[in-house]
């Protein structure tokens, strides 16, 4: 849903801001590597602190460069599989700094080891839904499922979790509950996701490899039935 709404509303809304870019002499893979960057910055540095309004609010300048470069992409019809590559790679580099920056806390200053665990289950299972989707299409698969969430819901119901519980600091009570229950949430739903997609890629093999097998069988017998017509005619 965020993927299909969300992204064309942001799509239109920075699409002056990425012609800018491009006026400014800006190639979309710099953006692509600063939005990392930035993203990494304040994940890192300010979630294991417990600063988790201020991680956000500096993860959220940065983390629409994710829509920013492949709209300069197209704007400059430059779309090459190179970019593609370099913004999905990077992808799960920024997911990995924000969960591990989370998981660092939990370890840390927050002390709950549970919640620790559940913060790596959040950033393996998140990996790892990317994964399959990415390793079925690599073997001709259609992989025709989105599944329950996506990268898009991980990042939001994620990011607008640690911003509100980061208002704690700021006196207001009982607000930091929200980031454990959101960790719970993106940890399911990953899961189930994950369980979606494993179903998916399994059901559409079997059914290739299905197909693979009757166009082997039909192939056979077309060459059975041609070589008899020839044995006839000799």
């Amino acid at each position: 849903m965020l993927n299909k709404y969300a992204r064309a509303f942001f799509t239109r809304v920075l699409t002056p801001f990425a012609a800018l870019l491009i006026r400014l002499g800006v190639s979309p893979d710099a953006v692509t590597l600063i939005g990392t960057g930035g993203v990494m910055a304040g994940a890192l540095v300010f979630y294991p602190q417990g600063e988790f309004f201020w991680g956000t609010v500096v993860i959220t300048l940065f983390v629409f460069s994710d829509l920013v470069d492949g709209n300069m992409a197209r704007q400059l019809g430059r779309s090459s599989r190179w970019g593609a590559f370099l913004d999905s790679t990077l992808d799960r580099v920024a997911d990995g700094a924000i969960f591990g920056g989370l998981a660092l806390w939990y370890a840390g200053g927050g002390d709950s080891i549970t919640l620790c665990a559940v913060t790596i289950f959040c950033l393996a299972s998140g990996q790892v839904v990317s994964y399959t989707k990415a390793r079925g299409e690599s073997i001709g698969l259609p992989v025709n499922v989105n599944g329950l969430v996506e990268r898009a819901e991980r990042l939001v119901v994620s990011l607008v979790a640690c911003g509100l519980s980061g208002l704690h600091a700021f006196g207001v009570p009982h607000i930091d509950i929200l980031l454990p229950i959101a960790l719970w949430a993106v940890g399911v739903g990953s899961l189930v996701t994950l369980i979606q997609r494993v179903i998916t890629v399994r059901r559409e093999a079997l059914e290739a490899d299905a197909e693979d097998g009757d166009d082997a069988s039909a192939t056979t017998t077309a060459a059975g039935a041609s070589a008899r017509g020839g044995s006839e005619r000799a």
